[in-house]
């Protein structure tokens, strides 16, 4: 499934870890990680609408000073990437979550753990320095949803992320091609016998269930539509995601970086707005940021650098992109990430 960690000195962006990563993994796995679904339009757009987008720059501002720090939940955030929930780190990984824990931690970002872990909630718990969320899929058998969510709390994860957006997988090709079964050493945990996302279709009902008992911060994980965003604020949870599931679900959706500036208007600040998919590049971040986003959150690239080196590769793709930002505030003379508006983008 994997092979031992590669020489990371040569890895200049998160482009050239996907180039390793295919072929450091075996084909199963990546075409599991690297793919979108049916036709995978809505993928390509992920990353196209970032590129599409300009900036627009200012001089002569003082920059000497770079802040990247802000408040989210209550808590501060020393810059605003974040690791999203994937499934399965042993396909890529022997040491799985683990190390992507570890890897979060060298790069002092949160790490939202997957409820297709492959390795206990209390292990991960015990290896992480820095913060962890959990991501819910919410079952039919609420005995077993609850008893995950209070463990998770009692483990000390300070949010949860309902994934909303997945009432059954979507058509994945490539993934079929490839034959992707969980090899008998790989166990996903929490998954009740499932590999894909469960065939559950939740409701708002659920959500106000949820909110019922639980004592940490919910978000919702999937949001792609103004009226679902004002729906979301309504019944109060704590933030949303703008996502479309990696692109994996539902085609010809739009990109996330393009919902957002409609859904940031719908919010208005009344709770954080995240957004995961398509970002590659320290301009991304910015851009989602300017968008009104207040952190972004990566997957695939995450598999990647843990297919390439483990905890160190995790924490190289976080530092990549760190680095990328920083550049990117000093060029377009943006001291302070918090202050980032719509006035960055070049119409």
């Amino acid at each position: 499934m994997y092979n031992n960690s590669a020489d990371l000195s040569e890895i200049v962006n998160l482009f050239d870890f996907e180039q390793m990563a295919a072929t450091r993994m075996s084909r199963m796995a990546y075409e599991y990680v690297a793919s979108g679904a049916a036709d995978e339009i809505s993928l390509r757009w992920n990353r196209t609408a970032f590129d599409n987008i300009k900036l627009n720059t200012s001089v002569l501002n003082d920059v000497s000073r770079l802040d990247t720090s802000f408040t989210l939940l209550g808590r501060p955030m020393p810059h605003p990437i974040m690791i999203a929930p994937t499934a399965f780190h042993r396909l890529m990984h022997p040491e799985a979550e683990l190390a992507t824990a570890k890897g979060a931690g060298m790069a002092n970002t949160t790490y939202v753990v997957s409820s297709f872990t492959t390795t206990p909630l209390n292990q991960i718990a015990q290896a992480a320095t820095s913060p962890l969320w959990f991501q819910l899929y919410v079952r039919d058998d609420r005995s077993f949803t609850k008893d995950l969510v209070q463990q998770a709390e009692a483990l000390g994860y300070q949010a949860l992320c309902i994934t909303v957006d997945t009432p059954t997988p979507g058509i994945r090709d490539r993934q079929v091609r490839a034959g992707f079964a969980l090899p008998e050493e790989v166990i996903a945990h929490y998954s009740l016998g499932e590999i894909g996302a469960p065939k559950n279709p939740i409701t708002w009902r659920d959500i106000e269930w949820l909110q019922s008992f639980t004592k940490i911060p919910i978000l919702l994980k999937g949001i792609m539509s103004t009226d679902d965003a004002a729906k979301a604020v309504q019944v109060g949870v704590s933030g949303i995601i703008v996502s479309n599931h990696g692109a994996r679900n539902l085609d010809t959706v739009p990109a996330t970086i393009e919902v957002l500036p409609r859904i940031a208007s719908i919010v208005n600040k009344q709770i954080p707005i995240l957004l995961d998919g398509g970002v590659r590049r320290g301009t991304d971040i910015l851009k989602a940021i300017a968008l009104g986003a207040q952190a972004v959150l990566l997957g695939k690239p995450i598999c990647y650098g843990l297919a390439c080196g483990g905890a160190e590769g995790v924490a190289k793709v976080i530092e990549i992109l760190k680095d990328e930002l920083h550049l990117a505030m000093l060029l377009t003379g943006q001291p302070r990430l918090v202050n980032l508006n719509r006035s960055l983008i070049w119409h």
